[in-house]
């Protein structure tokens, strides 16, 4: 390389740019880049530049006729934020945008340090066929930012052109949302005479949140009875259970006493077996996201922004990972990052979690052993010590358990007795106490834990003891969690009917790792959903949205699912991109056709008597209840002081002006209190105290 030579690098952020600066010796700081020693280091901040809207293709109104909208070729822009009504440039994006450029123009040669995925080497693409750039490149591939994996990333750089599959399938992606999101969302918006917003995977998601929802809010509880049959020989003492739940409390009663004419149960099979137990795999992301929702209450956005907060401070490798194992050379690193933990395992160590086919772009997330818990926050630490921890019980021993079951008889019912003994703790004796694994709560409610298991065997007579019946209800599916809707979309493809397809998608799942968080949040910002503590529900939005599309092929999770197969071959190298697009295109055709064609009928909701106008035009909505009367102004605002009003409390606020007390309202100083909500004559509405007849003078509408 001649001395005058210069290469310019660009990464995804300021934070990697700086890190990467400081091992190649470039510290001369200026204005958006860092210079020194023949490098330009410069950064992106994410996407500058996007696909253009359909506006900048002649399409400002909506028109059924000019469906579906095709662009060819696609068009890219500068980032846009909103400004009023419209869109214009985003300043930050033109400004680094003109020092990008410079730094190209300065250099002979690109390094593209972008994060190491899908998305991260589509920023770059973007930008550099923006700039009309034609400077050869080369790609730093790294799923850590310690000074070490950033030194052999150096060693290790690859032409930029074998990353061309990988940029292809982002940009695949990339279209096809434009092309389905955009289309669809205006068909509907034509048909329905309104605005909606559709999307080739939060569509498919919201059609599982509202399945789901009113699936439970459908569902018919019905009782039944089990029998129990108390049992013993000797110092033994065991609870059974019928095989046969009961309809009626008057069936079960009459099993009860069949069985209390019995003096004994007979053995009539029994099982014994040891098995080993191994321990989890490593997280990938979206188990992460699982884990974090169901331990911490995390969102599944919150997660990623913490390690990839992580990631960047050097002490987690590459966060937006879809796979749970390591290569073996990973592995052979492993003893040595246990020692930078400070722990110590068995050998040899558990290879459970190495295995080199099912390692894609990046392996599973691992803590690199530097840095430890100092100057993380604490949502940080509690993060980094999950992974810390699945780290350590991934690569110890398996535990072994021995696991006993028998049957038994009185003469007309079987019973059912099921225990189990700890041989040895394993791995378990890493997880933090009183935490307890999802496998071992559902066996522990079939499972009898004991010290040991009895001697018993086939032909033995058990002494009864007593009888006992109990009463239990049918249960709907529960509402989603957070954790559970992100299960549900990594496993949609399990649902399918068809066994062929099922099977072909039942790993792929709709959306990425790295993006199924930004579509719930997408779901939750355009109030198609909403949480409810823990939960997630749709919004009468939402439903609206699902009873319209529901039967389309834009709510059909198959479809999105095959897509997400079809870009995965696409990253590979083994399918066309071309007949992708072809698919695509052909696809939203036959999306538009189905929505324009929709004979949509609208929500009715419950009305109530307006206060000011005296007609029946209230409607209680996700977020205000309104009057619909012309010219009437009448609403009021569902969430006060931070308390969302139920349904209940609006309608006792609008018959008899007074809701009953509510407790946990929060003052603008964050002082809790309660109080009563009443309407005065004007409309507005005031607090009401136990205490004292005064009411707030600032609480009006």
């Amino acid at each position: 390389m001649k001395s005058n030579m210069k290469t310019c690098i660009i990464a995804e952020k300021p934070s990697v740019a700086r890190d990467i600066a400081r091992i190649i010796g470039a510290n001369h700081k200026e204005d958006g880049f860092i210079e020194g020693n023949g490098y330009l280091v410069t950064w992106a901040f994410g996407h500058l530049i996007t696909l253009a809207m359909p506006e900048q293709y002649g399409y400002s109104t909506y028109q059924e006729d000019e469906l579906p909208i095709i662009p060819q070729p696609f068009q890219l822009i500068v980032r846009q934020i909103r400004k009023g009504k419209d869109f214009e440039d985003d300043p930050i994006a033109l400004k680094q945008l003109k020092i990008i450029r410079s730094c190209f123009e300065k250099s002979d040669q690109i390094i593209v340090a972008t994060d190491a995925g899908r998305e991260g080497e589509l920023i770059f693409r973007y930008i550099y066929s923006y700039l009309d750039c034609s400077k050869p490149f080369q790609r730093l591939w790294i799923s850590s930012l310690t000074d070490k994996a950033i030194r052999d990333g150096f060693e290790k750089l690859k032409a930029g052109r074998e990353y061309d599959a990988l940029f292809l399938a982002g940009k695949a992606r990339s279209e096809a949302d434009w092309l389905v999101g955009i289309n669809a969302s205006r068909a509907l918006s034509i048909a329905q005479r309104g605005a909606y917003s559709l999307g080739r995977v939060q569509t498919p998601t919201l059609a599982m949140v509202c399945r789901r929802f009113l699936e439970h809010q459908g569902f018919s509880s019905v009782p039944f009875w089990r029998l129990h049959a108390f049992v013993r020989k000797d110092d033994i003492s065991l609870q059974t259970t019928c095989a046969e739940d009961f309809a009626t409390e008057e069936k079960a009663q009459i099993a009860l006493t069949s069985l209390s004419n019995q003096s004994s149960l007979t053995i009539t099979s029994m099982s014994r077996k040891t098995s080993d137990i191994t321990p989890p795999l490593l997280y990938d992301l979206t188990a992460l996201q699982k884990e974090a929702n169901r331990k911490l209450g995390f969102s599944a956005d919150k997660t990623l922004s913490l390690a990839q907060s992580l990631y960047e401070k050097k002490v987690t490798t590459y966060p937006r990972t879809g796979s749970r194992y390591i290569s073996q050379d990973v592995f052979e690193e492993v003893d040595s990052l246990l020692q930078k933990l400070g722990t110590s395992l068995p050998h040899p160590l558990n290879a459970h979690s190495v295995d080199d086919s099912k390692v894609t772009d990046h392996h599973a997330l691992l803590p690199t052993g530097e840095g430890g818990t100092q100057g993380l926050s604490s949502d940080e630490a509690a993060i980094y010590q999950m992974i810390c921890i699945r780290f350590v019980e991934a690569f110890a021993p398996n535990a072994q358990e021995e696991r006993m079951q028998i049957e038994l008889t009185d003469g007309t019912h079987r019973f059912v007795w099921r225990g189990k003994q700890i041989l040895s703790q394993g791995w378990k004796t890493y997880t933090p106490q009183g935490e307890k694994n999802k496998a071992d709560e559902s066996d522990e409610e079939k499972e009898e834990v004991l010290v040991q298991l009895p001697c018993l065997q086939e032909g033995d007579n058990l002494q009864l003891e007593r009888g006992a019946i109990t009463q239990h209800k049918t249960k709907p599916k529960p509402l989603f969690t957070e954790a559970t809707l992100l299960s549900a979309m990594e496993n949609a493809g399990r649902e399918i009917e068809d066994t062929d397809t099922r099977k072909a998608i039942s790993d792929c799942g709709i959306g990425t790792p790295a993006t199924r968080a930004s579509i719930i949040e997408t779901l939750l910002l355009r109030d198609f959903i909403r949480r409810e503590k823990k939960t997630i529900i749709p919004t009468e939005k939402g439903l609206s949205v699902y009873g319209i599309v529901k039967d389309q092929r834009i709510a059909n999770a198959e479809m999105t699912g095959n897509w997400e197969l079809a870009l995965s071959a696409i990253e590979a190298g083994k399918a066309s991109v071309e007949d992708f697009s072809t698919r695509i295109k052909d696809y939203t055709a036959e999306i538009c056709r189905e929505l324009l064609a929709l004979q949509i009928a609208q929500p009715q909701y419950p009305t109530y008597s307006c206060p000011m106008c005296g007609k029946d035009t209230v409607g209680i909505f996700s977020k205000v209840a309104k009057c619909k009367s012309e010219g009437c102004t009448f609403h009021v605002f569902r969430e006060i002081c931070g308390i969302t009003l139920t349904e209940a409390q609006i309608k006792d606020l609008l018959k008899t002006k007074r809701t009953t007390l509510i407790k946990g309202f929060q003052s603008k100083a964050g002082k809790k209190f309660n109080a009563h909500l009443i309407l005065r004559g004007d409309g507005s509405t005031a607090f009401e105290f136990d205490n004292s007849s005064s009411k707030s003078k600032g609480r009006s509408k």
